[in-house]
């Protein structure tokens, strides 16, 4: 990891500011939000399936709905798991379920894709004319195997999480309760590290670029910060002001949109101060083999 002083890195910070904010990122947030609300089934379906074959599935569709109630709502996370329940729990036939993964895989990855195209525009490249058609296969299947991270990720967290919780029963009624709490503080770094790890995912294998991975950790340490207090004030103000219910029936949609569009926003800001570290401090970031710079 980069290592750098503490003037220099508020420096970094307000370079950093301005070229997020030169860049657009409300309208990259928006873009992202409008393809996010379509792989968003599809997303969670797939991590469910998958991470369901070493762990209990209503154990992690359990986790996801308690992750979605604490930043949305009760509301917002009702909607979710019922349309979860619909298409999981629905029996079909043979073709039907060939299609439904197919529309499922290419449904899930479009969110990335958005994101990979955003993160390209903060990189400052662009994917060569003559390589259109095998990139697109590429980033396809490079978005898919990390929607399988993330499931990995989120299953890590489940069995440590219910490791934790066991010792903490029995460490509860055999010490004094600032081991609870130490052990408490521990499960909460250990989901910061999980968080960041799939930051550093994010920046190192979406956009079309070569960053060193020891350029990308700073940043994904950053952006899980911000991540991190952004999740806490979004829970705050959704509890608080409930922007959703403004819009009836469609108030759960809203949210979604709203908390997917604040994500990308704090996620790019991220992306730009990965830039500007590994541009002025690291190895710099190259186009990648079928991309080029964009002048």
């Amino acid at each position: 990891m980069i290592l750098i002083k503490i003037k220099s890195f508020f420096k970094i910070l307000v370079t950093t500011f301005k070229n997020w904010n030169s860049n657009e990122p409300f309208q990259m947030s928006a873009a992202v939000s409008y393809y996010a609300l379509f792989s968003f089934p599809a997303l969670l379906i797939i991590i469910i399936q998958t991470t369901g074959l070493f762990y209990e599935k209503n154990e992690v569709k359990g986790k996801i709905i308690r992750e979605i109630s604490e930043v949305l709502g009760q509301d917002a996370a009702k909607t979710v798991e019922v349309m979860l329940k619909n298409a999981i729990d629905q029996e079909q036939s043979t073709l039907v379920i060939i299609i439904g993964i197919i529309t499922l895989l290419y449904g899930a990855t479009g969110m990335f894709i958005a994101l990979q195209k955003s993160l390209n525009t903060i990189w400052k490249v662009k994917p060569k004319p003559k390589s259109e058609i095998l990139k697109m296969l590429k980033d396809r299947i490079f978005s898919l195997g990390l929607i399988l991270m993330i499931g990995f990720l989120l299953l890590t967290s489940l069995v440590l999480t219910a490791l934790i919780t066991a010792m903490t029963d029995w460490i509860g009624q055999h010490f004094p309760d600032f081991i609870v709490y130490a052990i408490q503080i521990l499960n909460f770094i250990f989901s910061l590290v999980l968080t960041m790890i799939l930051f550093a995912l994010m920046f190192k294998i979406l956009p079309d670029v070569k960053i060193r991975w020891k350029d990308v950790w700073l940043g994904a340490f950053v952006t899980t910060i911000l991540f991190s207090i952004g999740k806490s004030a979004l829970g705050i103000y959704f509890g608080t002001v409930n922007p959703g219910s403004t819009f009836g029936a469609a108030g759960s949609v809203i949210l979604i949109l709203l908390w997917v569009s604040y994500s990308s926003l704090i996620l790019f800001f991220g992306a730009e101060f990965t830039r500007v570290l590994a541009s002025k401090y690291g190895s710099g970031i190259q186009p990648a083999s079928y991309a080029e710079k964009i002048s």
